[in-house]
């Protein structure tokens, strides 16, 4: 008995196939082997669920060289063909019938086994079939997470990007969606009803061989070259524009020709995608004046001269961005760029996807080389919820033909809930600068990330990563994705094919966390661990060559010239076309706009190097300056400190000390904050720490200030002058009492210019005094 039982286990997990194999060989096929089966398993689904690698644990000793073949894992990632998908269309409906087979076998088992053992063998019986169903479980693992993302695309107004039970889903996995906005299983005439005009979109790079996106993606650069950009110097040229001024060319490559501005637009020099040539106008109709020439009815002046960079695939650097004159136009036609390059390169891929399927058998496809190793193509950077929300109203609104032809959006009711804003969140009453408002404006949280994938005439927001053309996000929201060495849960190979990078209001990140950035920065266009089922017949040479870095375009938006932001230019953009880089020098200083009367005084302190400076100042403080302020004369005095670490060392040497002092930070509570304030103004307490972030996201008016410390110059220029009319608000009428000091080195060149503009800055910098005077409010 307990022979033939052994004999129905064994035949209990066998289809029909292999019952048929069996009988007429006497041996099992050796494909059917579990060793062999679970190996192939592996190599086809190396994203399997942690149940699946439980399952297979037995097996790993076995075949642990099998699987660390990194030749094995390349051809099982490669893309099959319409016979191999018919073929495993067939395994699965012979999987079918072996799953009723087997069910079968098992009811007529376990009645066997009931009536010899009473039911024992049941228990026995269950890791067998579990191993035996491995294919199975697989398959219903990915139906219930296609059921959870599905459910979470409906959900409206529930944030689950930053749950890790739902993260992983939503961000870098597309089960549901995926024949959808796949870009390798959809053509041209699938996804539009007017073909010739599609065509005409995808053939749009071969009428024009003077495309830029044709021109920069089609170059192949040679390994001289890439030797000769990691090496030597870039060479630099300067020329000046009407609008933006003066400008920086650097290139590494041979001296390219000089880029001149665009007296007038036409439209066909710009290959516009089909769509946007219709859109544009009205889009940016808002930003046209009457002073606009009517041969140009498309950009203003700045928006020309920008475009007219960004069309080439340079790098660009612009320091001048305000958010209350220039943002918007500028955010516009950087995502009129970037939606441009997308459609672009979608179209090239839906239009070789036609060719091959319509391409005679034996046909060497190797001429469509038009991907990436993972899909995104487009990263911006921005700073607030508020700016990812515009951008993407941009993108609709440029996809949107006419009334007639709405783009359909999915996921849309569930974005405006997340990064939309309620107006009555809004306090009342509250007075702030212009300038304040229109940073602040709208949901300003700044822990976010979504993408974005784009298909002619649909758009799906809330797309995961690796199946996203544009992928908008915070420092802060990437930080958390990319991880640390060490986490578990890390991912950055969706930024290996990152073609273009937008950091858009760089210099609100020196006020969040600079570090984000750098983070950011070192994980760009690295190579990517896995696979993520790319097809390698289609990825361009430049990404398997791993020099998708001399390729990517990176463009910088800023509103001020600071070395942080400098740096990152200078160091971390590679593109072999070169960069331009906008260096107008500020003729008049913040220190015009000063409305008191009051005296400046300017005392440079010395160091030998920018490292040695922080250490400089400190001693340069306690020795020389805050001596002549410890009188009880010259007390109500405010100690504006830019850097966190200095505010902490300042805090920490005035308890040490035991001086009369309060202090406010970013961190202060409202509490805190109210009961500083009021002790300054009485008197109560001599001295005031200050630091800038707090003023940059709060903007508090502080009152009973009569003496005033730079211990540093301000980040943004203009907090000079807004702290220094504070004064104003005191009114006990001691104007003759108020004083001024601002500590400086040779290293805050930058900051000095803007404040006191470029000549006192030249000639403060040049002369061997000390100390240098000014005065302002005499009007």
């Amino acid at each position: 008995m307990g022979k033939r039982r052994g004999e129905r286990e064994l035949l209990r997990g066998l289809s029909k196939k292999q019952k048929k194999h069996l009988r007429e060989f006497g041996e099992e096929h050796p494909f059917y082997d579990k060793v062999l089966l679970l190996l192939v398993l592996h190599l086809c689904f190396p994203f399997q669920s942690e149940n699946s690698d439980k399952s297979s644990a037995e097996s790993d000793s076995e075949t642990e060289v099998e699987q660390v073949s990194v030749y094995h894992k390349l051809l099982a990632t490669l893309k099959t063909s319409p016979e191999s998908e018919s073929e495993e269309e067939e395994d699965e409906s012979e999987s079918e019938e072996a799953g009723e087979s087997e069910t079968e076998m098992d009811s007529e088992g376990s009645q066997e086994a009931g009536e010899t053992d009473g039911g024992e063998e049941d228990k026995d019986d269950v890791p067998e079939r579990e191993k035996g169903s491995l294919v199975e479980g697989f398959v219903k693992c990915s139906t219930d997470t296609a059921e959870q993302t599905l459910g979470q695309d409906e959900t409206d107004g529930a944030d689950t990007s930053y749950d890790p039970s739902h993260g992983v889903i939503e961000e870098f996995t597309d089960l549901k969606h995926e024949s959808e906005f796949s870009l390798e299983t959809n053509f041209m005439e699938e996804e539009s009803g007017d073909c010739s005009a599609d065509k005409r979109d995808s053939n749009s790079s071969q009428a024009f061989p003077e495309d830029p996106f044709k021109q920069h993606m089609d170059k192949e650069l040679e390994e001289k070259e890439v030797e000769k950009m990691s090496t030597l110097p870039k060479t630099s040229s300067q020329s000046k524009w009407p609008w933006l001024g003066q400008l920086t060319f650097f290139s590494t490559l041979e001296k390219q020709k000089t880029l001149k501005a665009y007296k007038e637009v036409d439209v066909k020099q710009l290959y516009l995608h089909k769509p946007l040539e219709s859109t544009w106008p009205k889009v940016n109709k808002q930003f046209l004046s009457s002073v606009n020439k009517p041969s140009d009815p498309y950009f203003t002046p700045l928006q020309r001269e920008l475009f007219c960079i960004m069309n080439t695939y340079r790098d660009l650097f612009y320091p001048e961005r305000n958010a209350l004159t220039n943002g918007e136009e500028i955010r516009h036609v950087y995502c009129l760029h970037a939606l441009n390059h997308v459609l672009k390169a979608n179209a090239q891929v839906l239009s070789n996807n036609t060719k091959r399927r319509n391409q005679k058998p034996g046909t060497d496809s190797d001429d469509y080389r038009d991907q990436g190793l993972t899909r995104p193509k487009v990263l911006m950077i921005v700073p607030f919820r508020e700016c990812a929300l515009r951008i993407v109203h941009i993108f609709i609104s440029l996809l949107e033909v006419n009334e007639k032809r709405k783009i359909d959006v999915s996921n849309k009711k569930r974005f405006k809930g997340e990064f939309g804003s309620d107006p009555e969140e809004k306090p009342p009453n509250l007075k702030r600068p212009e300038d304040y408002e229109a940073v602040f404006a709208g949901n300003i949280d700044d822990h976010f990330r979504i993408g974005v994938a784009i298909l002619q005439k649909s758009m799906r927001l809330y797309a995961p990563f690796y199946s996203s053309d544009i992928i908008i996000a915070s420092p802060l929201g990437m930080r958390t994705v990319i991880g640390a060495e060490g986490e578990k849960k890390r991912d950055f190979d969706f930024l290996s094919s990152i073609e273009i990078l937008i950091i858009d209001q760089a210099d609100i990140y020196l006020m969040q966390n600079w570090e984000h950035v750098l983070h950011l920065m070192k994980h760009m266009n690295l190579l990517p661990l896995d696979s993520h089922g790319v097809d390698f017949s289609r990825v361009r040479m430049l990404n398997l060559n791993n020099w998708s870095k001399y390729y990517r375009q990176t463009l910088v938006f800023s509103a001020l010239q600071e070395p942080q932001i400098n740096s990152v230019f200078n160091k971390h953009c590679f593109n072999y076309v070169g960069q331009v880089a906008i260096r107008n020098v500020p003729l008049s200083g913040s220190i015009s706009h000063v409305v008191v009367q009051l005296p400046h005084v300017f005392r440079r302190l010395e160091a030998e190097n920018l490292t040695s400076v922080i250490d400089a100042r400190f001693q340069f403080f306690i020795n020389k300056v805050l001596p002549e302020y410890r009188d009880a004369i010259m007390s109500h005095t405010l100690i504006y400190v830019p850097s966190y670490f200095d505010y902490v060392r300042l805090r920490n040497y005035f308890k040490k000390e035991d001086l009369n002092f309060t202090h406010i930070c970013e961190y202060t509570k409202k509490a805190g904050v109210c009961r500083a304030r009021r002790f300054f103004l009485k008197g109560e307490k001599q001295f005031l720490l200050f630091t800038e972030r707090f003023h940059f996201y709060k903007r508090y008016t502080i009152k009973g200030i009569r003496n005033l410390i730079f211990y540093e110059l301000p980040t943004y220029c203009h907090f000079y002058s807004e702290i220094c009319n504070m004064m104003k608000a005191t009114d006990n009428g001691v104007d003759a009492t108020w004083t001024c000091t601002v500590l400086y080195s040779k290293y805050d060149a930058q900051k000095l210019a803007a404040a006191v503009g470029i000549d006192r800055a030249a000639q403060m910098l040049q002369s061997k005094k000390n100390v240098h005077l000014f005065v302002t409010g005499e009007n």
